[in-house]
């Protein structure tokens, strides 16, 4: 068995390869009318904002700041079987259709280029590779560096910038080929992981709890009522919240909701999509790095305690580059071993040492 705070990181130059440029010509059609439409009312010049240096600017930091204990290792492209596992097989015959090619795939501006199909399959197979490290037990935990993101992705449907689902892949290989009976997903993302949901919607031994930011925030959906159906009626929980919600509102939720249905679930495996966005740079949420590191560290005591640590993060969204590549660091440094700050309390230490200055100069009469 692997150290406890031993911790794998994904990575995989191929990803990078992901570079729609909404300057260069589409594949003609209703499509890219539709959406030049609505790029142009915007008013404003818009750059598409899933590109290739949300991965770039994570690795230069952990290269500037490491972190002892991790160690990185590259990914491997899914095969089409694993993603057949979450997506119908006329949606990937659709998806690999436009390999080498730039097409919008929705409008809320889903697009690929060149070299996007390539990089969507390594962005799952590296999840998958992220699920085989720590089932194996060569490390305790693991994050999966990956783009593009994959929480949106539908069976039949690409969105928000999503492919492929990556971590519904790497859920169902878990199932499929590791022997995990039950698989936890806890969902942190600002947006609501939509395809997730639609993926393992009547699916009684994947249990997906989301916190994020109510409707009509992007994509619209998460309310309390939707709950899974059939065999899975209750395996899916969601946590909808108000756009000021920060450290303390994610905290009660973990500690009072996703802790006793991790007790009751007892899940073999948690995976967990990690977005960014929650954090105050991205102006969607108010988390901060403590708060972040708080929560991997509560995630890190539930599967010590219900799946031999089994811990797998797999990257969503956060397109601000210095609260992203911070927040994945603060996670790390949880995984690795560090104890997690109390959220809220930086500063507190400075202040005291500033009241001890200062005190003095309040005694006596105040100057003429």
């Amino acid at each position: 068995m692997a150290d406890e705070n031993s911790v794998i990181a994904f990575y995989d130059e191929r990803m990078l390869a992901h570079e729609p440029d909404i300057e260069v010509p589409f594949l003609p059609g209703r499509m890219d009318k539709r959406i030049r439409s609505l790029l142009s009312g915007l008013g404003v010049p818009w750059k598409y904002p899933e590109h290739p240096a949300r991965l770039t600017a994570i690795r230069h930091l952990l290269e500037l700041e490491p972190v002892p204990g991790v160690t990185f290792e590259s990914g491997k492209a899914a095969t089409r079987e694993q993603l057949g596992r979450v997506h119908t097989s006329s949606y990937l015959d659709h998806v690999f259709e436009l390999r080498g090619q730039s097409a919008w795939l929705d409008v809320d501006t889903t697009a690929v280029s060149p070299g996007s199909v390539d990089a969507a399959e390594v962005a799952a197979g590296t999840a998958i590779a992220a699920v085989e490290a720590v089932v194996e037990g060569r490390a305790a935990s693991s994050f999966a560096l990956v783009r593009p993101p994959g929480h949106h992705a539908e069976p039949v449907r690409a969105r928000g910038f999503c492919l492929f689902n990556n971590v519904a892949v790497a859920a169902a290989h878990a199932r499929a080929a590791l022997d995990c009976r039950r698989v936890m997903i806890v969902d942190w993302d600002a947006h609501h992981g939509n395809g997730t949901q639609d993926i393992f919607w009547a699916d009684p031994h994947v249990l997906f709890c989301d916190l994020h930011r109510a409707a009509p925030f992007y994509p619209g959906t998460g309310s309390l009522e939707e709950i899974g159906m059939g065999l899975g009626d209750g395996t899916n929980v969601n946590i909808p919240l108000p756009a000021d919600a920060g450290d303390a509102a994610y905290l009660k939720a973990f500690r009072e909701i996703l802790v006793p249905a991790a007790e009751w679930f007892q899940p073999d495996l948690i995976l967990v999509s990690t977005g960014f966005d929650p954090h105050s740079h991205d102006l969607a949420m108010e988390v901060s790095y403590d708060g972040f590191a708080a929560m991997t560290g509560i995630l890190k005591t539930l599967a010590r305690r219900h799946c031999q640590g089994r811990l797998v993060f797999v990257l969503e969204g956060g397109y601000n580059l210095i609260s992203l590549s911070r927040g994945v660091r603060s996670v790390l440094r949880v995984l690795a071993g560090d104890e997690p700050p109390e959220p809220g309390q930086r500063g507190i230490a400075e202040v005291e040492a500033a009241a001890d200055f200062h005190r003095g100069a309040f005694v006596g009469p105040p100057p003429d």
